[in-house]
């Protein structure tokens, strides 16, 4: 039976961290800019997102970081099976 991952174990997400700027994020991972943008962070492409973590971006935006980064996470990880 193959043995199934969560999005915190998978290795593509493993590198995925609050402490990230949120430009790094989106040249890595182009495909989290839909949802970050349906979360409210419409400044992925205005000239904070080269200065700012997802942290801090989560912050302006009154969003919980840990819970951001876990979205992202999940929203990898079902894009990964997805491909699969």
């Amino acid at each position: 039976m193959e043995e199934q991952t969560t999005p915190a174990q998978d290795t593509n997400t493993k590198e995925l961290k609050k402490d990230m700027l949120v430009s790094d994020i989106v040249a890595k991972w182009p495909e989290l800019v839909e949802p970050l943008m349906m979360m409210g962070m419409h400044c992925i492409s205005c000239f904070a997102s080269q200065m700012e973590t997802l942290e801090e971006a989560a912050m302006v935006h009154g969003l919980n970081a840990d819970e951001v980064i876990e979205e992202l996470k999940e929203f990898l990880h079902q894009s990964d099976v997805k491909k699969g």
